[in-house]
């Protein structure tokens, strides 16, 4: 599904990632995990087109698209939702959730008509989304507004959808509630590559993880596995 291959990125002349190799098999929950600045979101952000590899490969169901633009990727089935959740706050939840079926709907004519059944299964995901979908998104909670960033991905049907950090600036009980969410939609069959902050609540829902050092893959394995690892217990879950 999503296969990622000896992958170089960095911004300007620092390069973060040195050789960053994984794969996230179809229906698939795929953890990524490892210290601050160990190139966790720059992986996210170079497989999704937002900055451009220098060196390695990037593929789709099987197409290259490492270089491609971000719109275009998007258009081939894979969806990013970026930390900090970044929903547009003056416009309301229902308007920040169509913008995420701007890449695969007519433009015009029957725009919202066509919407309609992507809005049904997000809203069926999400209830509280549909109780306040009139509301602007920069008044939910950080919880809420997780939720809106995760269903305007979802809008856009995709093939597998990038998830990083969900759980950023959250209190602890909202964080259960979000990895609530996350295993909902492991159990909807949705593929997922999660980037996460709190290891041990990855490897819950994970059916594979990968921990990241210095710009490369350190680590892999199940999180049986994971959690048998010395190494990954002295920094991780300890």
């Amino acid at each position: 599904m999503l296969q990622v291959e000896n992958l170089h990125a960095g911004y300007g002349a620092s390069e973060v990632l040195v050789g960053t190799s994984l794969h996230v098999k179809q229906g698939m929950v795929v953890a990524l995990i490892g210290a601050n600045g160990a190139g966790k979101t720059t992986t996210m952000r170079a497989i999704s087109g937002m900055i451009k590899p220098t060196r390695g490969r990037v593929l789709l169901n099987g197409k290259p698209v490492q270089g491609m633009d971000a719109s275009r990727i998007s258009k081939l089935g894979l969806a990013h939702s970026p930390e900090g959740r970044k929903v547009f706050g003056p416009l309301s939840v229902e308007d920040n959730l169509l913008l995420g079926a701007y890449n695969h709907l007519p433009r015009f004519f029957g725009f919202r008509s066509k919407a309609a059944p992507d809005l049904e299964k997000v809203y069926g995901l999400f209830p509280r989304l549909h109780e306040r979908r009139q509301q602007a998104a920069g008044t939910l909670s950080g919880g809420e507004q997780q939720m809106l960033a995760i269903g305007r991905a979802l809008m856009s049907n995709p093939k597998v959808i990038l998830l990083d950090e969900p759980s950023m600036g959250l209190a602890p009980v909202i964080v259960q509630e979000v990895f609530s969410t996350i295993r909902r939609l492991k159990e909807a069959g949705i593929t997922l590559l999660l980037v996460e902050q709190f290891a041990k609540s990855a490897l819950e829902v994970a059916d594979y993880a990968y921990v990241m050092d210095h710009g490369c893959i350190a680590v892999e394995g199940t999180p049986a596995e994971l959690h048998r690892n010395e190494r990954v217990i002295a920094a991780y879950l300890g």
